[in-house]
């Protein structure tokens, strides 16, 4: 795999072991080259695994998996999935991934695969009433989380330290009360983010204020920040990501009015505490965030109203595209794709 380098004349952003001009790393002629999927499910659940290995999750119980780089498509269901949306599904290799649906009580699940989705395991079905799962991440191929909508006040976490394999519900003593009304968006498999082998972040809307909670322990105890964006029953942070454990971004604004003119991004040095608005953000709704893994100031985000880039950790935004997608993820070799409506799946080119 080819390394980022820059020459005089160009500004090198490794996409899929691309090279591309300044002008592109600027967003000027960065595109979303769209793959034939073959689906016609919502895909809100993505993990790109490398430059050749991409799995995506949505409605119908659907799971679909490339081995190719996006040429080909396979598709498979974990099993009585058909009626269940699958926003999240964590891959760690073409054959072993983790699947996530969401709903109440029972209806939020998790399936896990070892042959490359042609046979599915329920590894865990929830009980509680009102639970509802969100969004799942990993640190590594053993350990991970999954968070839920509150229950008797405060939010849930599921953990695993076997791959998957089982889960266990966490102890909330540590956890802070959420707010009236407060939870959290199953919208891109984002409303949870991971850094390094400890770190977490939950992202919330829905309450009086969007905040943004932080685990340095695997989500055994979180402290709690309030961020720049708007928070109501249809708006807050959608999505985080954080490169270490101080800088992130989040991402979000209201979904009921995805064109509306508000900023829908805030930025944070300080893994959370405190947050601010940037010089330029993308307007509206944008539910998906990831920064690029070589270059540290770089990141995309994604919405149904399109996608935005920075190359200043932030502080500036561009948008490079009007299509619709609900979330972005980019492999460690530096391929990244975006997912969303109508089997929508996009490699990040130009």
């Amino acid at each position: 795999m080819k390394r980022p380098f820059i020459l005089s004349a160009l500004v090198v952003v490794a996409v899929g072991c691309l090279a591309l001009p300044a002008s592109a790393a600027h967003g000027h002629d960065l595109t979303w080259r769209l793959s034939s999927t073959g689906s016609d499910a919502r895909l809100r659940g993505l993990s790109v695994v490398s430059d050749k290995v991409v799995w995506a999750s949505g409605s119908g119980g659907a799971v679909l998996r490339s081995i190719d780089g996006g040429r080909t498509w396979s598709r498979s269901s974990p099993p009585d999935t058909a009626a269940l949306e699958l926003r999240d599904v964590e891959a760690f290799d073409a054959r072993t991934a983790v699947a996530m649906s969401i709903g109440p009580g029972d209806q939020s699940r998790l399936f896990r695969t070892n042959d490359g989705g042609a046979h599915w395991v329920e590894a865990y079905r929830n009980a509680e009433p009102t639970a509802f799962f969100d969004c799942m991440a990993f640190f590594d191929r053993q350990h991970g989380l999954v968070l839920s909508d509150p229950v008797d006040g405060k939010f849930r976490v599921l953990s695993t330290e076997d791959g998957g394999r089982s889960w266990a519900v966490l102890p909330t003593d540590r956890m802070p009360a959420a707010l009236d009304g407060e939870f959290a968006f199953a919208a891109s498999g984002q409303c949870v983010s991971v850094s390094g082998s400890r770190d977490a972040w939950i992202a919330t809307g829905g309450g009086a204020r969007a905040r943004v909670l932080h685990s340095s322990d695997r989500g055994r105890s979180w402290t709690v920040g309030d961020t720049v964006l708007a928070s109501n029953a249809s708006a807050g942070v959608f999505a985080t990501a954080f490169r270490d454990r101080d800088h992130g971004i989040a991402v979000g604004g209201d979904y009921a009015k995805p064109d509306g003119a508000v900023d829908a991004l805030g930025t944070t040095r300080d893994g959370g505490r405190t947050w601010r608005k940037p010089a330029s953000a993308p307007q509206g709704y944008r539910s998906g965030v990831t920064w690029y893994p070589f270059l540290p100031t770089v990141a995309v985000a994604v919405g149904p109203t399109g996608s935005d880039l920075t190359v200043d950790d932030g502080r500036t935004w561009r948008s490079f595209d009007k299509g619709s997608f609900d979330t972005v993820d980019c492999a460690s070799d530096g391929s990244c794709w975006a997912a969303g409506e109508h089997g929508r799946v996009a490699r990040l080119g130009f």
